[in-house]
């Protein structure tokens, strides 16, 4: 793969580690970052910060984002300083997840600065952003994607979901209000068991080798919650802005989502109950309260 060029806005837990694989990939890397100690980091890999994502946008052709909401995505790409008033970029990829219709504007406004927008959100969490194993979603045109698949190889496996902007980030969208729903109805089984007086790490032995497998019983449960850490790494609030983003748009398309609904209900009780910084896997403190006991292993 030759080396390239590349710009990267948004260095946080999973903006960090993706900047840093390229990088380590020999490529050449501006950094963007509101967070000095996160853009310093990156510097001291071999790195080069920019101010500012129009400047960033005078120094590369292609530059990725991994931003934590919409507006901030709307921000950056087409905002005062933002990547739209940069001379030499020719196309964005972002990493983030926003939403089919914020992706749909946002490529359209680009496309009248001549700028390609690839809408490539990405799964597998913090550790897989580190070892390279996400699953990188993308979808623009083809030719472009066979182009930019070497870099985005380097994040993980890649899916080419389909030409327009907005396919990736319904993929997306899917694809996290299922492991929302995955840690909620987790929660309350656990919590169930453990009211009846069953040790929570036998109940997730037995769910693990049965039917009722996913991937909170699996991982999350194990490494978060029986040791009490509630450190997944992965906001509530991020969840929350997720799930509602994809019963929204489910609730545009004429698709309607009871379950999702239900679990969007439970991370917005869980953001009132346990506050603005909890971790996804505070959830389960919620049905614990309502139950009177606690998980642990």
């Amino acid at each position: 793969m030759s080396k390239q060029i590349l710009g990267f806005i948004g260095l946080g837990n999973m903006g960090g580690p993706m900047a840093s694989r390229l990088i380590a990939a020999g490529h050449e890397v501006y950094v963007c970052d509101l967070n000095d100690a996160a853009a310093n980091r990156l510097v001291s890999l071999g790195a080069s910060r920019v101010a500012t994502p129009a400047e960033l946008a005078g120094k590369v052709e292609t530059a990725l984002l991994s931003l934590p909401t919409p507006d901030t995505v709307e921000q950056v790409a087409l905002g005062t300083n933002g990547l739209s008033e940069g001379r030499k970029l020719k196309a964005v990829v972002d990493l983030s997840t926003i939403g089919p219709r914020v992706a749909v504007h946002v490529a359209t406004s680009l496309r009248v600065c001549g700028i390609e927008y690839v809408d490539s959100p990405v799964s597998g969490g913090v550790a897989g952003a580190v070892k390279g194993t996400l699953a990188v979603m993308v979808s623009c045109r083809r030719e472009l994607f066979d182009m930019l698949n070497p870099v985005l190889q380097k994040f993980g496996k890649t899916f080419f979901v389909g030409p327009n902007a907005g396919q990736a980030q319904t993929v997306k969208l899917a694809n996290n209000v299922m492991s929302a729903a995955a840690v909620a109805v987790t929660s309350e089984a656990i919590v169930m068991g453990v009211k009846a007086g069953i040790d929570p790490k036998i109940m997730l032995d037995v769910i693990n080798a049965g039917s009722g497998r996913n991937t909170a019983s699996a991982d999350k449960f194990p490494r978060c919650v029986l040791p009490r850490t509630f450190d997944l790494g992965f906001a509530a609030a991020l969840a929350y802005k997720d799930v509602r983003l994809c019963v929204d748009e489910a609730e545009r398309m004429g698709v309607p989502m009871i379950v999702g609904a239900s679990v969007r209900e439970m991370l917005a009780i869980t953001l009132a109950q346990c506050g603005p910084a909890a971790d996804f896997t505070d959830i389960v403190k919620v049905c614990e309260s309502w139950a009177g006991v606690e998980v642990c292993g």
